[in-house]
């Protein structure tokens, strides 16, 4: 098959938007993909033919960000599991060791004013990074709004010191 499209557990190829935008998903959970090159390889070795311009297109409405992996860039899909870490069941130590891989890679600055703190990230990290404090529910957090590179995180009254020291420490800064 010559068309875009995605494998189904029958072996057979699913075609359409929505199936190759489902195997870019798999892809990226599953391997470290550093370039769209690298994940048109992967496509194609699945029998998915797509266009640079078509990925590229997939990865914004996918909303793909980059994110450290060891010493390279790879690609990740917030809220898919992108960044490789087991979502459900986790133990505190878990969610603590996944928020501090996730701060070091991601967490540039923090700065507060009152209870309102404000992180910033590499562009298009920030839903990532604060889809990772939400899942952590750290005491003191009430919510998180994010932008492309900016993360408005609300506190309790007196706690977005503490909290903006503890997540900058996670971050090694």
């Amino acid at each position: 098959m010559t068309g875009a499209g995605a494998h189904r557990d029958d072996g057979a190829v699913a075609s359409g938007r929505t199936a190759r935008q489902q195997r870019i998903v798999d892809v990226i959970t599953r391997e470290a993909v550093p370039s769209q090159n690298a994940l048109a390889r992967h496509l194609e070795q699945d029998g998915i033919h797509v266009t640079q311009a078509t990925l590229s297109r997939d990865l914004l409405e996918l909303g793909a960000v980059k994110v450290r992996h060891g010493r390279q860039l790879v690609y990740a899909i917030p809220g898919e599991g992108g960044d490789r870490a087991p979502v459900g069941g986790e133990t505190p130590h878990e969610v603590d060791a996944r928020l501090r891989r996730i701060c070091g890679e991601l967490l540039v600055s923090a700065a507060v004013s009152g209870n309102q703190l404000v992180l910033r990230t590499p562009p298009g990290a920030a839903n990532f990074l604060a889809s990772a404090i939400d899942h952590a529910a750290l005491h003191g957090v009430l919510g998180t709004i994010a932008g492309d590179d900016t993360i408005l995180l609300i506190t309790a009254e007196g706690a977005a010191d503490d909290v903006s020291d503890f997540l900058m420490e996670l971050a090694g800064e």
